[in-house]
């Protein structure tokens, strides 16, 4: 981050573990923080109602980032459930599709919502997009990689503004990496928010908490949770 621009992020802030981390990353590193979430139609509607608790707590238990937190935005995008027939918008069951790729992906769906962060935060005067995108462990989403999000921020700045940057604080860390990160930034208390106020499960499922966090321990986005969380335990 050395000489750049410092003075506003927006981050588009899911309510699930990774978009988590990368809020608190975005607070540890710009001056003013805004976050944006997207309601595309999802059937596990949890990570909507979790998101606000988080930021609730996130304010409360951390003062310093509490006076750089701004508004939340939340944006309604029910339309991506009619152009889909993904797993997470109750168009399919969640399996493994013929291209290698889970029925849990929504074509487009970064890219149509770094778009939209794109054209909210131009009259915001904020010009550094945040995502929470990785491309190692992930389930294979090509919306998640790194040369898709490059290209994205050259369509960004062609088209919007050139002065438009996105980050991807994640894109090469492992699970067990970005909890590291988050004791990095906000130490245990950072963790233990994530764990109890976040929600990741491609089922919606919070009926159980494991030692990892809520969800169904069975979906892709479970396991590879479950995975990283064990892998960190055993470095720590």
């Amino acid at each position: 981050m050395a000489g750049e621009d410092k003075s506003g992020a927006l981050v588009l802030f899911s309510g699930g573990q990774d978009s988590a981390i990368s809020l608190a990353w975005a607070l540890k590193n710009f001056d003013y923080v805004e976050t944006i979430g997207f309601d595309y139609g999802q059937v596990h509607k949890i990570e909507l109602l979790i998101r606000e608790q988080f930021l609730s707590s996130l304010k409360e238990n951390y003062p310093d980032w509490s006076l750089k937190l701004g508004v939340d935005k939340a944006v309604e995008m029910s339309f991506l459930n009619n152009l889909s027939n993904s797993s997470l918008t109750g168009g399919s069951e969640l399996q493994l599709c013929s291209n290698g790729l889970p029925s849990s992906f929504v074509p487009g769906r970064n890219l149509i919502f770094l778009s939209a962060a794109a054209a909210y935060a131009y009259d915001r005067g904020l010009r550094h997009l945040v995502i929470g995108v990785s491309q190692v462990d992930f389930s294979g989403y090509p919306d998640c990689k790194q040369e898709t999000l490059d290209n994205m921020s050259s369509v960004l700045k062609l088209g919007i503004d050139p002065n438009y940057k996105i980050h991807c604080p994640l894109m090469h860390l492992g699970k067990a990496e970005s909890w590291s990160l988050a004791k990095e930034l906000g130490d245990i208390e950072l963790v233990q928010l994530i764990l109890e106020l976040t929600h990741t499960c491609y089922r919606g499922n919070r009926e159980k908490r494991f030692e990892w966090g809520y969800g169904c321990n069975d979906c892709p986005a479970c396991r590879l949770r479950a995975q990283g969380w064990q892998a960190y335990r055993e470095e720590c």
